[in-house]
């Protein structure tokens, strides 16, 4: 039958299917992230039924693989927001100013050849940037600025994170700015603006939700970042804003504990979930930040 309905109209046949078939495929992404935030939740729970939310919240200690146990996540929030925020003093003005230059200043040719090049930084494995962290950036450069600093810490991997997320920044924007159209332009130079004051007093405020959306983005994804502070931050979870010293962010824990002989079900297994719930929710509301910022800033143009 299906064989006669194709072959008498096999148009109609794939119009009545497809819709079908891709809504099959778009259940496919809802059910994995249903399945991820289940199984989030129920480990979630099982670890909260021993550990109170007062213990995970106030304390200042995680120890959850030692004796005393002690389960409070700031030292782990604290090591994650130290890392993020040197990534992100590095690559927003980095990535901003590429992206001013690429979208204002450059010639067409050059722009072809550097976005590309930009991007290639985007492709490179993480676990690259971490052992270029370890071995480059802390033996070689910072431990001749700062002879203290500590073999694994904060710093070189937020200058590490902060090169891999530059891309992100610079890319984002300069889509945003180039976006902006022609004729605003235009009409800047007609009232005599210089491009400085183009670039900075219609481009920009012009393409900010754009700009501001990739910050974010960038932030977000920071956040989440899991090989470069694995392998040059260190494992030592500190309540501290020192970027000289050792460190443990909430991604390298969950790594040491799924490569560790941990016991499944027990409280230090149940552990590694309440610190991906707390993850979660930090990139969550990273994302419905850009989508909200996005939506208040934008610029519509007739």
């Amino acid at each position: 039958m299906v064989r006669r309905l194709a072959a008498r109209n096999p148009g109609r046949f794939w119009d009545k299917l497809m819709p079908k078939l891709l809504f099959i495929l778009s259940s496919v992404t809802i059910l994995t992230t249903l399945g991820i935030v289940l199984t989030l939740v129920l480990e979630t729970t099982r670890f909260f039924q021993e550990v109170s939310l007062a213990q995970f919240f106030l304390d200042t200690r995680w120890t959850p693989l030692l004796t005393p146990q002690h389960f409070g996540i700031w030292p782990l929030i604290c090591g994650t927001l130290l890392v993020t925020g040197i990534a992100v003093l590095i690559a927003i003005p980095i990535g901003l100013g590429s992206a001013i230059y690429l979208s204002e200043y450059a010639p067409e040719s050059v722009r072809r050849t550097v976005k590309p090049v930009l991007e290639i930084l985007a492709g490179i494995p993480t676990i690259v940037y971490g052992y270029f962290a370890l071995n480059f950036l802390t033996a070689d450069v910072l431990k001749k600025i700062f002879p203290e600093i500590s073999t694994f810490n904060a710093l070189s991997a937020g200058i590490a994170v902060g090169i891999m997320i530059t891309p992100m920044i610079s890319s984002l924007s300069e889509d945003a700015m180039s976006a902006v159209p022609r004729r605003l332009r235009e009409g800047a130079y007609a009232l005599g603006s210089t491009r400085l004051e183009v670039v900075f007093r219609v481009v920009l405020p012009a393409a900010l939700s754009g700009i501001i959306s990739s910050f974010v983005l960038a932030f977000s994804r920071a956040i989440g970042e899991t090989m470069i502070v694995t392998v040059a931050a260190g494992s030592t979870p500190k309540l501290t804003l020192n970027p000289l010293e050792s460190i443990q962010t909430m991604t390298a824990y969950i790594v040491q504990v799924a490569t560790g002989d941990i016991s499944h079900g027990g409280i230090e297994y149940s552990s590694v979930f309440a610190v991906g719930t707390t993850l979660f929710l930090f990139t969550l509301a990273m994302n419905i930040l850009a989508q909200y910022i996005t939506r208040k800033f934008r610029e519509e143009y007739d």
